[in-house]
């Protein structure tokens, strides 16, 4: 009928011819002379290859990143000895400081004959504004000129930074970086590196000579005191330059000669792990007081610390390469099927108006019903 008939229609005209096996095709291709590229078709591609590079450099940087889980545990270990590092700038003289730590042992360690004294220059450590002059490069980094020999990352403190960067770190050897050369004459008093003290509570603090101790007879004139300092280092555990702690770049300065500053530190021990990689450190919370007191108490630094009882673990895991992959699969087939939807969606929407066009017209190719009238 209608000249049908004779045209050999079939229907393995519009397909893809195969072997057996492709009688199980489960994704029937249609050959290319009957494939129509439209418009849409095109912006929704495009729309799809978007938002597909957008998803996938998301979770390429979630995966990279990792998942961090901070943990809270009673300390099972029973340790005796911690370490604590210092490097602080104090505005006298090297010979009319005097340091020492009095613990809840009722050991006193003096702590100056363990620690390294270089004369420097205040004003080569402090700005006229009274800032750190330690400054910060392009890529936000701590600049190490007149610091550390390290200190790569940011300045973030501990936990924001990413645990492989943070392990990573730790490994780089750790050094203390030399004093500026003296520019002028010396004024203050550079003390820095290692003191090994016993794990429990105690004092850190720093007096004048003939202040304090009732041995030190050589007494220092009142006028000559300011205790104006400036700490560039202060953690306890193993010594690494590169993590940033509360009291890193901190200033204070004396407005009289009287005058005694106090940190109150809590000091938590930290385990940072990354898979097999472990680092063992401590972290701290500090609270400062400074006031001026009368010429009957005893000016100078005192660090107060307490060791608590708690250990805290911040571990990152990150899922493994198969499974990344999965991730990456699952979001390029959401990205397809959705953006499938979509366009069948808006083709069908665009036929059902082209209808409507069609059948409110109202003239044909012979004119209206009313022109026969």
């Amino acid at each position: 009928m209608n000249g049908y008939e004779k045209h050999d229609l079939h229907e393995d005209h519009f397909g893809a011819k195969g072997s057996v096996v492709s009688a199980f095709d489960a994704f029937p291709k249609s050959k290319p002379q009957y494939v129509t590229r439209t418009a849409g078709g095109g912006k929704w591609t495009v729309a799809m290859a978007f938002v597909s590079l957008v998803l996938l450099w998301s979770e390429v940087a979630r995966w990279w990143r990792g998942t961090e889980e901070h943990t809270f545990a009673v300390e099972k270990g029973v340790s005796h000895d911690m370490q604590i590092n210092l490097d602080i700038v104090v505005h006298m003289q090297c010979s009319d400081l005097h340091i020492n730590v009095q613990d809840a042992a009722g050991d006193r360690i003096r702590a100056g004959d363990k620690l390294h004294k270089d004369k420097t220059n205040w004003n080569q450590w402090v700005n006229a504004r009274g800032v750190h002059m330690l400054g910060r490069d392009s890529k936000n980094r701590v600049v190490t000129d007149a610091g550390w020999q390290y200190l790569a990352h940011t300045d973030e403190g501990f936990g924001e930074e990413h645990v492989h960067d943070i392990v990573a770190a730790g490994r780089k050897r750790a050094r203390w970086a030399k004093t500026p050369r003296v520019h002028g004459p010396a004024d203050s008093c550079r003390m820095y590196g290692n003191i090994d003290l016993n794990k429990v509570q105690g004092d850190f603090h720093i007096t004048a000579r003939g202040h304090g101790y009732i041995e030190d007879f050589n007494h220092l004139d009142h006028d000559q005191f300011n205790f104006s300092h400036i700490i560039s280092e202060m953690s306890y555990g193993p010594f690494y330059p590169s993590l940033v702690n509360p009291l890193d770049k901190t200033v204070n300065v004396a407005k009289a000669n009287f005058h005694k500053f106090q940190y109150y530190v809590s000091v938590v021990p930290t385990i940072y792990s990354v898979g097999s990689n472990s680092m063992r450190t401590n972290q701290y919370a500090v609270t400062e007081q400074g006031k001026e007191i009368s010429e009957y108490s005893v000016p100078g630094i005192f660090f107060k610390y307490n060791i608590e009882p708690i250990l805290l673990s911040v571990r990152e895991d990150r899922d493994g390469i198969f499974v990344f992959f999965v991730k990456l699969i699952n979001v390029l087939s959401g990205v397809l099927v959705a953006g499938h939807w979509g366009f069948t969606l808006t083709e069908w929407v665009q036929e059902v108006k082209g209808k409507r066009r069609r059948v409110s017209g109202g003239e044909g190719m012979l004119g209206s019903k009313e022109a026969y009238d």
